[in-house]
């Protein structure tokens, strides 16, 4: 039996609209619900092993996209909305009900992901998404308590569903912030 990475992907996943418009992000809440209406296309979608991100109950990886900080209003109850870690760099909004993470936003304006934020597709109704394209911080799911024995497994899982797995971010993020450090110290002009 193949190793379960995340209730989204296990069974493969459909490409994204490029003509998708968006959709509302609704908590797990049986009343009262947060709601997050995202304007637009997600993009950078991607499974992710670290330790911070929400993931459902049983996943391994969480599935996560970025949106541009202005195409997310929060629309209903969001006086349910706590900051899981103010220290973080990616301070993740949490339902303070069923615990499901709404929105990830960076605050610090001189990080290169400054004006994204970090939201879970799945938690829409909506279909036309980005689809995921790669995964990340794939080690770190030993963090978690998954076995390292079991890693081999897990990256020909993520293979065969065509999510190239990286223990950082994919090599176009990671050029993206490597370009945001050195236009902010000079060594490459704007």
């Amino acid at each position: 039996m193949p190793v379960g990475i995340h209730p989204s992907v296990d069974k493969g996943f459909k490409p994204g609209d490029d003509n998708f418009k968006g959709g509302t992000l609704t908590c797990k809440c049986a009343s009262n619900p947060v709601t997050v209406k995202i304007t637009g296309q997600s993009a950078h979608n991607h499974a992710c092993g670290c330790t911070k991100c929400w993931k459902p109950e049983g996943a391994v990886f969480s599935v996560v996209a970025v949106v541009p900080r202005d195409n997310l209003s929060v629309t209903a109850n969001g006086n349910k909305l706590k900051v899981v870690d103010a220290n973080a760099t990616i301070q993740r909004h949490a339902c303070t009900g069923c615990g499901v993470h709404m929105y990830g936003r960076v605050e610090n304006t001189k990080h290169p992901f400054y004006g994204l934020d970090f939201i879970h597709t799945e938690l829409s109704k909506e279909q036309g998404w980005s689809a995921p394209q790669f995964a990340a911080f794939v080690s770190s799911i030993i963090e978690s308590g998954f076995p390292p024995s079991e890693m081999n497994a897990v990256r020909s899982r993520l293979r065969e569903l065509k999510l190239e797995p990286y223990d950082c971010l994919s090599p176009s993020l990671m050029d993206y912030i490597a370009t945001h450090i050195a236009k902010a110290s000079g060594v490459l002009k704007a």
